[in-house]
């Protein structure tokens, strides 16, 4: 193929393709503005999302392997590690032996753990709030049913 007939197909392709109709993009950005609102309102208690997560998780849980809270953080090892290794030197969640299985440990909040979820779950809510200002009730709940079938992949 010629150096001309090349140029005009990849410029066929580029008007064909439109980045910021792509879903993966606009995701990220969706993605990255909610962040930013939640470390805005989270400032004061330094919590990433994901520890804030891995603290609600094992709040509900109220006692939970690391490999469980993985799973329901949604995330891989090595992170789920990482965002616990955190928590424990602050001094909000502690390890112990499993009672069941002692190959196994399980991890619990502290009370400075309890005291600092029960402080940022309104914090949380005005994050969610902020991000999802622009819209209805009802295109909110649509929102989280749709992105809930994409993450998913499944029909509801």
């Amino acid at each position: 193929m010629s150096p001309k007939a090349t140029s005009r197909r990849a410029a066929d392709a580029a008007v064909l393709y439109e980045l910021e109709s792509q879903i993966g993009f606009v995701l990220r950005r969706a993605h990255q503005r909610h962040v930013s609102i939640f470390a805005d309102c989270m400032a004061e208690l330094s919590l990433t999302p994901q520890q804030f997560s891995a603290l609600v998780k094992i709040q509900d849980e109220v006692a939970v392997s690391q490999n469980r809270l993985g799973r329901l953080t949604a995330m891989d090892p090595a992170t789920i590690l990482g965002v616990v290794q955190r928590l424990i030197q602050r001094g909000l969640v502690n390890r112990s032996p499993d009672p069941v299985d002692p190959r196994s440990t399980r991890l619990t909040l502290t009370e400075k753990g309890q005291e600092l979820v029960a402080s940022a779950l309104p914090m949380a809510r005005e994050a969610t709030d902020r991000t999802l200002a622009h819209l209805s009730s009802a295109e909110r709940k649509d929102l989280q049913r749709l992105l809930s079938k994409l993450a998913t992949g499944e029909d509801e």
